[in-house]
């Protein structure tokens, strides 16, 4: 049974759904300024420092704990559909994960969709990875994580890298990922009712953003990784809400990935909301949840 704290990301869902009912064509800068309230549902973490920086011509955020190792590091996609959310949303969240770890974490503010469609934002993603390889970190010293869209380009940037050419990273860990660009899991349906945020028509605009660059298919790999070759994909964690819409996406993945020999998890959480992580420092089951991240990257990535 979910906690009483676990309330506060139910009560948001809900919040931001009659906002949106009563304006259903909000514009796109209010629309951002509502999704960076996910925010709020983090609690500040405590001895962590959050500085601003640019790699690679692309903005973000590093969370560095206290006694962190340097030589490690773990890259951050925000959710948000391709379309909202940012590091001022999602700064604090990977901030508890980098003082789970012990290492710092770098979250991408990349520029989002319809401005800037796919591959644009992989593309994005590959180039902080690569310049990071370029300042002396070990492939296997650097993991990447990420939030629903965010899961996506967690996954998809790792494919893409291994397409450009560049050695794969010590591992990954999606969260609520949302790999299908087509619609077509099973749980949009059953969880329909269940799930406060997700439904089919939001990804299906969501998605029109995203792909609206020339050429771009919801099929491409390095979009839905759900086509993707996974042979030789690094470890990987998947975490999700049992009550989430997309929670057929990463079953899927996570059977795919089994199939083509990669070390894969998938732990579904019950009852448990779209990135129910944000609620981290507020909620037992985000802190759990949070912990269990860095509990399956600290080895894979050599922190002690």
């Amino acid at each position: 049974m979910a906690s009483k704290e676990a309330q506060i990301i139910d009560d948001m869902y809900r919040e931001w759904a009659d906002k949106l009912k009563v304006s259903p064509d909000m514009d796109l800068d209010a629309l951002r300024e509502l999704f960076d309230g996910w925010g709020d549902l983090t609690a500040e973490p405590t001895g962590v420092e959050f500085s601003e920086a640019t790699i690679a011509d692309v903005a973000g955020v590093w969370a560095t704990p206290e006694g962190a190792d340097k030589s490690r590091v773990v890259l951050c996609c925000h959710g948000g559909g391709f379309v909202v959310g940012s590091s001022t949303s999602h700064r604090k969240m990977y901030g508890h994960l980098a003082k789970a770890l012990g290492c710092p974490t770098f979250t991408l503010d990349y520029t989002r969709a319809p401005e800037n469609p796919h591959p644009g934002i992989v593309e994005q993603a590959v180039a902080v990875y690569a310049q990071l390889l370029e300042q002396g970190f070990e492939p296997g010293n650097i993991g990447t994580t990420g939030d629903s869209a965010g899961g996506n380009l967690c996954t998809s940037m790792i494919l893409y890298a291994r397409h450009k050419g560049h050695p794969m990273p010590g591992a990954c860990a999606p969260i609520s990922p949302w790999y299908d660009m087509e619609g077509k899991g099973e749980t949009l349906k059953t969880n329909f009712d269940k799930d406060l945020l997700v439904n089919l028509d939001t990804l299906n605009g969501m998605s029109a953003a995203f792909l609206s660059g020339e050429n771009s298919s919801p099929q491409d790999p390095f979009a839905n990784p759900l086509y993707g070759d996974l042979k030789g994909f690094p470890p990987t964690l998947i975490q999700v809400g049992g009550y989430e819409a997309l929670l057929s996406d990463s079953e899927t993945f996570a059977k795919q990935a089994k199939a083509a020999g990669v070390e894969v998890e998938l732990q579904v959480f019950p009852e448990m909301q779209h990135v129910f992580q944000f609620m981290a420092g507020n909620a037992p089951e985000a802190d759990d949840a949070i912990n269990k991240i860095a509990a399956f990257m600290r080895p894979r990535l050599g922190l002690s």
